[in-house]
């Protein structure tokens, strides 16, 4: 008798798939609980949108003991039944829906700039996460272009040596730029695109950061494997080595007691006969129309859907829209200019061995008064896989049919370097609602118009730093350079600021109209400096869950606002982070 037998495993049978388990990542694993409350109870905290700012504040405030419902647009994703290795396959990762876009220079909306599912668009960043400069929050002050922040940098900055161990980032022992600091986890490899970067930088004399600061892990931690180089960041981590809030914070927000309803389209903030909000309204995944109760709302919907859904908010005493007396809901959105410079090597560079970030320079952050224009740009590695090199070829270079297909034989021959550069706020930059009667969603909601112009600052600024980029391609080596316009990023039209004359909110999201209506993401912020809004964003998301958990009890009862700083809650960071990494001083 053989000691194999072909009819049975060698070892023991496999296990049948466990359909009430659910993937985030190839080791991470989790139970997702049932309902928790019903629309009529009237629970402490609704979060609107379970992004990269709802994330954050709905494992924050769940761990503190608050009862916390988030409510998603898209569905929970499971990484293994949802996500492919593929281009055209993650499509349904990006918002989607219909949205009218407009302006001078009309902006591309969805794949770039806004998610659809739990983890909102921290699932498809590419988890660049450099900080802020200090200079970012006193842009007017400094410079007389844009507007200050009602905080400083160092109010902020221990939420980002937090949010650097939570997620957690890579980068160098020594960063410097902004203000010197550095990274608790050690710099990725260098890719063929990073290699570019650096060598033409150190051939033009200008600094650059090697291996990161990148969301990515560049080793295993915990239930979370280290990356293996394949460059499908953007198109969602199946690895598990990517951070994105679903992987970081929700399931620790599960394990406290939250509760996420996905697939579940809120349609209006309710306002009561005192002027306060009592809950949100919503659709289902079957379209039924539910109401649940809330003490606080925060709305966590991004640039776009958050100043739309207040909008769609309006009511008696807020004919024009919720927290909008300032008239100011909606305008201010800020993209930043990402063109993309593409070089041609003789020598192979294979753009997608590497994660598409993880080398960049900020050289060029801030204002320089030799040049025609305030502020500044980031350069940064970008690893575009064949799909998207392709249309970015066709934009560059004009190629189609046999020319196309030609010049991607050339794909492993090609590095690609975004331009990362500061546009600034101005006030005719919108997001509006669509009046049209074919311009509504499939729930009968106005969808979202937005409009965009870029002004005399910006174009400069575009033009000098695109010109930089394909002088340090040329550096470099590249015997043929590209270069394709275009955006990412998109912040802004929901700004906070000092007062209630200016502003949507006030430095902790609290809108100025409705005493316990938050606003909290990426639409708060007055600039967005050269650098990716990713990390700020979640830093500004875990002050504000303390702000609230310092004054919950004022805010829940209609007492006075209190904007004193809260304490830093280091007990509310997922278990194992906080002390985690190497200590730098």
């Amino acid at each position: 008798m053989s000691f194999f037998d072909k009819d049975k495993p060698l070892f023991r049978a496999f296990k049948a798939a466990n359909d009430e388990l659910h993937h985030l990542g190839s080791m991470q694993k989790i139970v997702i609980p049932r309902r928790r409350w019903r629309d009529e109870d009237e629970v402490d905290v609704a979060i609107v949108g379970v992004g990269a700012a709802g994330g954050v504040l709905l494992q924050r405030l769940a761990r503190a003991g608050l009862s916390v419902v988030g409510f998603e647009a898209g569905p929970f994703w499971d990484t293994e039944r949802d996500w492919v290795s593929d281009e055209a396959g993650s499509h349904n990762l990006y918002w989607n829906d219909l949205r009218i876009t407009g302006g001078e220079h009309p902006l591309a909306l969805g794949s770039n700039n806004s998610g659809k599912g739990v983890g909102g668009g921290s699932v498809h960043w590419a988890a660049f996460t450099p900080r802020f400069h200090p200079s970012d929050f006193e842009v007017y002050t400094r410079d007389g272009v844009g507007a200050d922040w009602p905080l400083t940098y160092e109010e902020i900055e221990p939420y980002y040596e937090l949010l650097e161990r939570e997620m957690p980032v890579a980068g160098p022992a020594y960063y410097p730029w902004g203000k010197p600091h550095g990274y608790p986890y050690a710099p990725h490899p260098m890719g063929g695109v990073g290699d570019t970067l650096i060598k033409g930088c150190t051939k033009l004399g200008i600094g650059v950061s090697a291996g990161g600061p990148v969301a990515i892990l560049s080793a295993s931690r915990g239930d979370r494997p280290h990356c293996i180089y394949r460059g499908f960041c953007i198109q969602a981590c199946k690895v598990g080595a990517k951070a994105s809030t679903l992987i970081t914070h929700v399931p620790d927000a599960l394990k406290n007691g939250a509760e996420i309803r996905d697939e579940s389209m809120v349609s209006r903030v309710s306002i009561n006969k005192q002027g306060r909000t009592d809950g949100v309204v919503y659709f289902d995944r079957d379209g039924r129309e539910h109401f649940q109760k809330a003490r606080i709302v925060i709305v966590s919907g991004y640039a776009i859907e958050t100043p739309r859904l207040l909008l769609n908010s309006a009511c008696p005493g807020h004919e024009h829209g919720l927290a909008n007396s300032s008239g100011t809901l909606g305008k201010y959105l800020m993209a930043q200019a990402g063109n993309v410079i593409a070089g041609r090597f003789d020598e192979l560079i294979r753009m997608y061995k590497a994660p598409p970030a993880h080398a960049l320079t900020e050289e060029f952050y801030e204002t320089d008064p030799k040049r025609d224009f305030a502020r500044g740009f980031a350069v940064q590695t970008v690893g575009p896989l064949p799909i998207a090199f392709a249309k970015q070829m066709a934009a560059a270079k004009g190629v189609w049919g046999w020319g196309l297909r030609r010049t991607m034989m050339d794909y492993n021959h090609w590095s690609a370097l975004g331009l990362l550069g500061e546009i600034l706020p101005w006030e005719e930059n919108r997001v509006e609602l669509a009046t049209g009667s074919d311009q509504k969603d499939r729930f009968g909601l106005p969808v979202a118009r937005v409009s965009f112009t870029l002004h005399e600052n910006d174009k400069r600024m575009i033009e000098f730093g695109k010109n930089k980029v394909v002088e340090i391609m040329r550096a470099a080596g590249a015997v043929e350079v590209v270069q394709e316009p275009r955006y990412a990023h998109l912040v802004g039209a929901a700004r906070m600021g000092s007062t209630p004359h200016d502003s949507v909110c006030d430095k902790f999201g609290r809108t100025w109209d409705v005493n316990n209506l938050f606003v909290m993401d990426g639409s708060v912020m007055p600039t967005q400096g050269s650098a990716n809004p990713g990390l700020t964003i979640q830093a500004l998301a875990a002050r504000t869950a303390d702000y609230i958990l310092s004054q919950k009890d004022s805010i829940m009862n209609g007492g006075q606002r209190d904007l004193a700083t809260p304490p830093v809650r280091k007990t509310l960071c997922p278990p194992g982070t906080f002390r985690s990494g190497i200590p730098h001083l």
